[in-house]
């Protein structure tokens, strides 16, 4: 934002004149409010959850033109009573940033530049390396003559955004594969 010194010194004048009329027993409340109901004038208010930690704090996002014009807490969620952590808060500002990535990336190897690929390209490639490396590494005996059916090459680590069902079910699926190294992120 380019503000000229003459445009600062107005804004300060209007800072320093509200707050001496608040304290003169002015009510700037309606104002507040007014001016805050003009950026979510017509916009759709949709519930969603924070994918940043295990609380899943709800938020609300209002939404106009099928683009998120504001967030704030759900003061109806009774965990946070629509409290926001740092990251939460800045959900709007990471969710328009223009460095945010919205489709697959695939660099080449030995290759110096990044081309978008599709979803089908990029699931299909990790299920082959995954493939690859389970049939390449897996040990059915250890040194002792023991049958242990595993993998160790390969790590698997789960997010916070399951519930305990969902991460009972990858929890099963990384076993089935023979993974013997995970975590969970809530833990790290």
């Amino acid at each position: 934002m380019n503000i000229s010194r003459r445009g600062f010194m107005k804004l300060a004048g209007v800072g320093v004149a509200s707050i001496g009329m608040s304290q003169l027993g002015l009510d700037l409340s309606p104002t507040q409010a007014y001016a805050a109901g003009l950026k979510i004038k017509g916009a759709k208010e949709v519930i969603s959850i924070c994918p940043f930690c295990s609380v899943s704090c709800h938020f609300i996002a209002h939404v106009k033109d099928g683009k998120i014009v504001s967030c704030e807490g759900d003061p109806d969620y009774p965990v946070s009573e629509g409290a926001l952590c740092a990251k939460g808060a800045a959900m709007l500002s990471m969710h328009n940033s223009h460095h945010r990535i919205e489709k697959p990336l695939y660099r080449a190897p030995y290759s110096t530049k990044w081309e978008e690929k599709s979803w089908d390209f990029v699931l299909d490639r990790i299920a082959r390396r995954v493939k690859e490396t389970r049939d390449a590494d897996f040990k059915r005996f250890n040194d002792k003559g023991q049958e242990v059916n595993r993998v160790e090459s390969i790590f698997h680590l789960g997010t916070s955004q399951m519930d305990n069902e969902e991460c009972a079910v990858v929890h099963q699926g990384v076993r089935g594969l023979g993974l013997v190294h995970f975590d969970h992120q809530a833990r790290i």
